[in-house]
């Protein structure tokens, strides 16, 4: 068996060194942390707090990566819906499980990454929220280190598993309903992030509707934010027939803008948010069960790790039209 004698020979470091590599400690220079991490990676070696995880009775260890929005609380919700259902399914089944945010990782390297994650024990991930720009994930995605599942991103390959709504289609019905109720033609569309996954897809969607409505289609970017679809809405949804919304958040915007500009356009967002309810409208969204989407996604991991091929999970959705007394209790 490697030990970090082993490690910190084969990087020419000491063996302080590698401990405070393995255990993130700050002040090290990304020479020697790319050092140890090469070493780690060549000799396949695994901590033995790693190793007892391994060989004792537990089902594994696995880390929650999830993003939260540092500049509003309004979409808190669907994080702690993700996080509430992946602890409450983990612990039925005997899962050990934390919880990591973005912004803990967010700076570090492919190698810094991968040696965190194994000097906390972990053997699996369920990620939320990846897009493009996140290259470390991506790589350890693409590198199969550890058994993944992601929560909307579609990402797969033998040791990876998608869990997610179709977003696609979930986009197309929402915007067809909102669209043909109110006998629209001259669209406005505020997307999500660019580099995003899930905005890429329900901007495809909406474009296929486009093209099958033979509507006249304008698209603009959002960015999932509320103060940014507001300022669109007063920009150019004077209009516009209808305005669609990539989320939830950005349809709250959309509908406060146009309530004070004292028009009524029909908006229609995305998620099912309870917040939607207090939007002083109705509007049409799409409901996710987050929840039960974390859980699954728990499930799906646990699938992996007994020795599954990774796969695309759909889960169900449902269009609803939130109100003030859907939400109360």
């Amino acid at each position: 068996m490697v030990s970090i004698k082993d490690v910190a020979k084969h990087a020419g470091v000491a063996v302080s060194t590698v401990s405070k590599v393995l255990n993130h400690y700050p002040n090290i220079s990304e020479e020697t942390r790319i050092k140890v991490a090469t070493a780690v990676e060549q000799l396949q070696f695994v901590p033995n707090t790693v190793a007892a995880a391994l060989s004792s009775k537990q089902a594994g260890r696995a880390a929650l990566l999830i993003h939260l929005n540092n500049r509003t609380q309004a979409i808190d919700e669907i994080s702690m819906q993700y996080i509430a259902g992946a602890v409450h399914e983990a612990k039925e089944r005997k899962l050990d499980i934390i919880t990591i945010f973005f912004s803990m990782i967010e700076e570090m390297s492919l190698e810094e990454l991968t040696v965190y994650l194994k000097s906390q024990n972990i053997t699996g991930l369920i990620i939320c929220g990846i897009n493009r720009e996140c290259r470390a994930l991506n790589a350890l995605i693409e590198n199969q280190i550890f058994k993944t599942v992601m929560v909307d991103a579609p990402l797969i390959n033998e040791s990876t598993s998608c869990v997610w709504v179709d977003q696609k289609q979930a986009q197309m019905e929402v915007a067809r309903k909102t669209i043909l109720d109110n006998n629209g033609h001259r669209i406005l569309y505020l997307s999500g992030k660019k580099n995003g996954y899930v905005a890429e897809l329900r901007a495809q969607g909406m474009e296929e509707l486009a093209k099958e409505l033979n509507l006249q289609l304008m698209v603009k970017c959002g960015n999932f934010s509320e103060l940014q679809s507001r300022k669109l809405t007063f920009e150019y949804g004077r209009d516009r027939d209808v305005i669609v919304c990539a989320s939830d958040l950005m349809a709250i915007g959309a509908m406060r803008a146009l309530t004070e500009m004292d028009i009524f356009r029909p908006v229609c967002g995305f998620d099912g948010i309870t917040l939607m309810g207090y939007a002083g409208k109705q509007m049409n969204t799409v409901r996710q069960d987050f929840y039960a989407i974390a859980a699954k996604a728990v499930e799906e991991l646990q699938y992996l790790i007994r020795g599954g091929e990774g796969r695309e999970v759909l889960m169900p959705h449902t269009l609803v039209r939130l109100k003030y007394e859907d939400i109360i209790c």
